[in-house]
């Protein structure tokens, strides 16, 4: 355990940067493109939500045509985005996770959009069961796919399913069902490595974005303070956003209040684990379950706090960090996962060791609150860090990089594997929209 000490950030790309040599968003001419998406980002409160809303706005400044194909558990879920059509299938809710619908598309709805729609490149998010269904279509019309990984579902396997051989076949699914994929785009460096390790062929890095207009210390408001410090505006606020999920390790922040017992902590979000956290936290009076805040309440919510904490150590990029360090607010953070890549500690935030109880975690936290200055620095250069960060360069690297890689290998894949595309045409015979509907 060292002493936190930082000095004012200089901001400096280097050539191994993400940004580096982006082309403009409209370089390449527009696509027709099959987005598969499962949840919805549209109602669904995730991390990936705002990468995938950012996505289509910068879609359709590029003049691309989209059609969006997903699950929703909402009442009345939305029928278009941004003027795309959007495409709600019948599905089931995960018993674990009811606000999380999966559907296998009984309906053949996806294979019937890509018979009428006639997509340049199908984009599926994955773990999901839309991911298989889309690889099939593709295969049967030979469409290039792209799949973008956003969980690391191998470590949500070793956190859940304690039986022999979870993980060794959670490995096994991910790497065949990605090698069907004429690209796999995963969102952090440690990601692809993991991907890569597990035998994942064509994987590269989806860059992070942040609109660091709608996160920004600018929201700083009084009256939200007083809401999530539960009147006492007085005292160190410390809060976390996200999903309440037993894989975010919240439990051991748990030893962060025992250290630092004058703080308050507000937890925005819902989950599964949100009764068994009420539950462990009922003697902690100066916890605050704050529920889920969207808009302008997320925004004042970040910058009208002291510390951001993340004791999560399954992030795979962590966009809450990325919204807490635009808004000017120092992060601690678990030193695992996509993190790191985000934050360097000692600079534009904390990384703290994942030990059992919390040890370092909380030292850190109790040294930014101790330090009003530290906290200012240390917030200071995050923002400067999140100002690099723009949604159009994502995007542009994502349509006129990523996806013209993707359509290239799968024009190499068709030459090499026309046996297997015969096969499966046949098999389409039987499944094909145009011909069973």
């Amino acid at each position: 355990f060292n002493q936190l000490k930082v000095s004012n950030y200089n901001i400096q790309l280097n050539n191994n940067d993400e940004n580096h040599e982006i082309p403009p968003l409209n370089k390449e001419p527009p696509l027709k493109l099959l987005l598969l998406v499962e949840p919805t980002p549209f109602t669904y409160i995730s991390g990936y939500a705002n990468r995938y809303k950012e996505l289509i706005n910068h879609l359709k400044l590029a003049k691309d045509d989209v059609k969006i194909i997903t699950t929703d558990v909402s009442a009345n879920p939305p029928d278009s985005y941004e003027g795309y059509p959007i495409t709600n299938l019948e599905g089931v809710s995960l018993v674990k996770y009811p606000q999380v619908k999966v559907s296998f598309d009984i309906k053949f709805q996806v294979g019937k959009a890509v018979n009428e729609f006639k997509p340049d490149l199908i984009h599926v998010s994955t773990p999901s069961v839309l991911g298989f269904v889309a690889t099939f279509w593709s295969k049967v019309y030979g469409i290039p796919i792209v799949m973008s990984y956003h969980t690391h579902m191998v470590e949500y396997v070793k956190k859940y399913l304690h039986f022999p051989g979870a993980q060794t076949m959670a490995k096994f699914v991910i790497k065949t069902s990605h090698n069907l994929a004429d690209l796999t785009l995963c969102t952090s460096p440690q990601l692809i490595e993991h991907m890569i390790d597990i035998g994942v062929n064509n994987v590269d890095l989806w860059p992070k974005g942040i609109n660091t207009n709608i996160f920004s210390s600018d929201y700083k408001d009084d009256n939200m303070r007083e809401k999530l410090s539960q009147g006492e505006p007085q005292k160190p606020l410390l809060i976390y956003v996200g999903r309440l999920g037993k894989e975010k390790q919240l439990h051991k922040l748990k030893n962060v209040l025992d250290f630092i017992p004058d703080c308050k902590l507000a937890l925005i979000g819902k989950g599964p684990a949100e009764d068994d956290l009420k539950l462990l936290f009922k003697d902690y009076p100066q916890v605050y379950f704050a529920g889920e805040m969207r808009g302008i309440d997320l925004s004042q919510a970040f910058a009208s706090s002291d510390i951001f904490v993340m004791p999560s150590d399954t992030e795979t990029l962590g966009f809450v960090v990325l919204e807490a360090m635009a808004s000017s607010l120092p992060v601690v953070a678990v030193a695992e996962g996509g993190i790191p890549d985000i934050i360097t500690h000692n600079v534009t935030g904390v990384l703290a060791a994942n030990d059992d109880k919390f040890i370092e975690f909380a030292k850190y936290t109790k040294q930014l609150i101790d330090n009003p200055e530290l906290r200012i620095t240390i917030g200071s250069n995050a923002r400067k860090w999140a100002e690099q960060w723009s949604w159009e360069a994502a995007t542009s690297k994502l349509r006129n990089i990523h996806y013209r890689k993707a359509i290239k290998n799968k024009k190499s894949r068709h030459e090499s594997d026309i046996n297997a595309d015969i096969l499966l045409d046949e098999i389409g015979q039987f499944y094909r929209p145009d011909l069973a509907f």
